[in-house]
């Protein structure tokens, strides 16, 4: 499949490229500065700012997907579902923070009392960002949370899916690993199982 991988660079994303390469797809990576992107078999690197719709309309054109991993207080991600429309590319991908799954049924993490101010800053616009995504209707999206603990780790290919509410494990942690978060959206990249829906991943 050719993947065009917004936010290539980052933490999460370099993640997903790393996976996206050794299942063998050919991947686009996309974003401000490409420098880290060179030299790669089965990559191309392409620079271009997220809010730029015509530029990032040509760079995802034949793609199968799109994929957009970015820090949703600089960033609208709304713009990759207007270049996706303009490339005519249906399947758009994103990943977004914890903070908006339930605790208990419609609370959500982020309005829980002891949600830290500091990480709040960067959780809210993601929240808020998902109930703008769900109101999209012709695109074929994905939003992806993962746990309340997403670190760089293990991949194991070992989680369990859930829907709206936090997941955790027998020791009553919520965590992924950067590397089964990568894993976790690849598969649902070439099975699709959560059309126009949220989904969330942890041990």
């Amino acid at each position: 499949m050719k993947i065009a991988l917004i936010g290539a660079t980052g933490n999460v994303g370099s993640k997903i490229l790393t996976e996206a390469l050794a299942r063998g797809h050919q991947v686009t990576g996309i974003a401000r500065h490409i420098e880290k992107l060179a030299g790669r078999t089965g990559l191309t690197a392409k620079q271009v700012d997220l809010a730029d719709e015509k530029s990032l309309a040509a760079a995802v054109r034949g793609h199968d997907a799109i994929v957009v991993s970015v820090r949703y207080q600089h960033n609208d991600v709304l713009h990759a579902f207007a270049a996706a429309k303009a490339a005519g590319v249906k399947r758009v991908l994103l990943i977004g923070g914890a903070a908006s799954l339930e605790i208990a049924p419609g609370v959500r993490l982020v309005d829980t009392p002891n949600f830290p101010p500091e990480i709040k800053v960067e959780a809210l616009p993601a929240a808020e960002a998902l109930k703008r995504i769900r109101e999209e209707k012709t695109l074929e999206w994905t939003f992806l949370s993962p746990s309340i603990m997403l670190v760089p780790g293990e991949r194991t290919g070992k989680f369990r899916l859930g829907t709206d509410q936090v997941l955790k494990d027998e020791k009553g942690d919520s965590r992924i690993s950067q590397e089964d978060l990568a894993v976790a959206l690849l598969e649902e990249i070439e099975k699709p199982r959560h059309i126009r829906k949220r989904f969330t991943v942890g041990y």
